[in-house]
């Protein structure tokens, strides 16, 4: 289902066919303005055949620019894939969006955020927008992992105290991932920068009963099934949910900045483990939800986070849904 706004605009290959161009054409998509700001109302719902769904805004991370941050692109190749997008080139906006699936009666969460400023100091609005969203987190069910990074699983412990947010809820992660960071050894081998995270999961996450791992294309809820997806970490995964009438596949990182990775699928992001395995998958991904009509929603979207991708030459088109 995709939901076309007032202010939804066309992605570049839909412009091009639309005006009968064969050529590439260059488009600035002015539904990415104003993303980088806090939105005016930090929750958005919408429906995927039987399934509610609701986005809920976490906050965003304003990165310095940084060279390393994309590495086969510089610092200026990285602005001119922004200014294109219509987004500020100051600094590169990196916004975060929890999605929560309403299954009959179940609530499932898909990742668990960032943890209330544990990630990014203004990454702080979850539960306040969990609550105005009318979604009580003690009623959480399951809590579909996508990988360990920090700004998707720090949401699952207590600021100081590591507890468990969510001591009743079943953990649900592709067995991969929680494997390869739990591994004996694994936080001497990581790279200086990730030793801190990878100690944090590894003397937490294995105290805790309520891990549920699956494998590949195991279904975890009523319509909604796990898919590999690795490259960004070993075990990185998506979910496609399946409302009956509708798809939507929940993507978390593999397309994680779209104004970058859509009109180049080929840049390899600093927080991809194994970059060549993530273009592959990225693309893999990108053209499934293409060929099969399936809306995709993303972590770092464009808040709410939800919109529909389309071919453009070797490369893709993202027309978001922006909040009316």
């Amino acid at each position: 289902m995709f939901i076309m706004t007032r202010r939804t605009v066309l992605s570049t290959a839909a412009a091009g066919a639309a005006f009968g161009l064969a050529s590439k054409l260059e488009f600035v998509s002015p539904a990415f303005a104003n993303t980088p700001d806090e939105p005016e109302v930090g929750f958005y719902r919408y429906r995927v055949g039987s399934v509610e769904v609701t986005a809920v805004y976490d906050g965003i991370w304003r990165k310095p620019h940084d060279p390393a941050f994309i590495k086969n692109a510089s610092i200026e190749d990285t602005k001119e894939a922004l200014a294109k997008a219509g987004l500020p080139t100051e600094f590169m906006p990196i916004p975060l969006t929890v999605v929560v699936l309403k299954i009959g009666d179940r609530l499932i969460m898909m990742d668990a955020g960032s943890g209330v400023g544990q990630w990014q100091a203004n990454a702080t609005h979850l539960p306040a927008n969990m609550m105005a969203a009318g979604i009580d987190y003690t009623k959480i069910n399951t809590i579909a992992i996508s990988h360990f990074h920090p700004d998707h699983v720090w949401g699952l412990m207590e600021k100081g105290t590591n507890a468990a947010v969510f001591p009743d809820a079943e953990l649900i992660v592709n067995a991969a991932e929680y494997n390869w960071w739990t591994e004996p050894g694994r936080v001497e081998k990581l790279a200086e920068g990730r030793k801190p995270a990878g100690k944090r999961i590894a003397e937490v996450f294995p105290k805790w009963k309520n891990w549920r791992l699956v494998e590949d294309g195991a279904e975890v809820a009523p319509g909604v099934h796990i898919v590999a997806a690795p490259g960004h970490t070993p075990g990185h995964s998506v979910y496609l949910v399946d409302g009956g009438s509708e798809q939507l596949m929940v993507s978390a990182d593999i397309m994680y900045v779209p104004a970058l990775l859509a009109p180049h699928p080929e840049w390899q992001g600093a927080y991809d483990q194994d970059g060549p395995m993530a273009i592959d998958t990225r693309r893999k991904l990108v053209d499934r939800v293409i060929a099969d009509k399936i809306a995709i929603c993303g972590s770092h979207f464009p808040f709410p986070g939800y919109g529909t991708f389309v071919k453009d030459g070797n490369a893709y088109g993202f027309t978001p849904t922006i909040q009316a």
